[in-house]
């Protein structure tokens, strides 16, 4: 099992999503089962990965690999609950993506599979309270991400005038509007807490880290987040607008998660 590699379930994902474009064309049966079969085993392979390699959180490559295995989840459950929608063409370019710049960030020098108490850097409950908040939250986001593409992709169908069972299987833009409001109502106070319990820690280990670039740009993106919240709820912004600036949201994240902590090794 240690021999698993990054390359085994990014090339399972890489299938999958190969596969959910084929049965986009033409659809088949046999195409679907396949499809869930090759990213099943590229959870399983990846999942078998984390356990083993047990990644910290306080580093990009952590980060990456967690929120891609979680995203991996949702594109499971939501690819046999919702069978009859183009679903793993959106979930799963995230996932190889997010994959992808894990490797790209590579693993810092003095990693090992045997410091499991620096799994989130801070050996502490409220350390792992404080990851996995921070987790969620982007979970949440990245969920709001996907709606909002979702949402710019029916609406520039609904324009083209294109005719029923042609081109992507996708919900009515009602349906896809709410479920970006409910992931960024939901993220938004998971990244209020996470961070909350971030400063606290902060003061209580003394820690002179104002200026880490991960922690800075953690604050302009709770700013935007906040901004799109009330630009959302205050001036009952919709439609397109909202999608593009829950998009610019993700962008933040993403260019957040990339950022290394000073004084954990660096971004590898």
């Amino acid at each position: 099992m240690e021999r698993i590699t990054i390359v085994c379930f990014l090339a399972s994902y890489a299938m999958a999503l190969g596969l959910e474009f084929l049965n986009q064309i033409r659809p088949m049966r046999l195409i679907y089962w396949l499809a869930l079969a090759f990213g099943s085993a590229g959870l399983v392979a990846q999942t078998i990965f984390l356990a083993v390699q047990q990644p910290p959180l306080s580093w990009q490559f952590g980060w990456m690999l967690f929120l891609a295995w979680i995203l991996a989840v949702f594109y499971l459950v939501g690819s046999v609950h919702h069978r009859r929608l183009s679903w793993g063409l959106f979930v799963l370019p995230l996932v190889l993506g997010l994959v992808g710049l894990g490797a790209a960030f590579g693993r810092r020098p003095d990693s090992s599979a045997s410091s499991s108490a620096d799994v989130l850097s801070i050996p502490t409950a409220w350390g792992m309270i404080h990851g996995w908040l921070l987790m969620l939250a982007a979970v949440g986001l990245c969920v709001g991400f996907l709606a909002s593409l979702m949402y710019l992709v029916q609406a520039h169908r609904l324009r083209a005038k294109t005719l029923p069972g042609h081109g992507l299987r996708l919900w009515s833009l009602e349906r896809i509007e709410a479920m970006n409001r409910r992931a960024i109502v939901l993220a938004f106070p998971l990244l209020t807490a996470g961070m909350l319990v971030g400063l606290v820690l902060m003061f209580q280990e003394n820690l002179s880290g104002w200026t880490d670039p991960r922690v800075l740009a953690s604050v302009v993106l709770w700013i935007a987040f906040a901004v799109l919240l009330y630009l959302r709820f205050g001036y009952h912004l919709r439609g397109r607008p909202a999608a593009l600036l829950t998009i610019l949201t993700f962008v933040l994240l993403v260019g957040c998660l990339a950022l290394p902590h000073w004084g954990q090794g660096g971004g590898r």
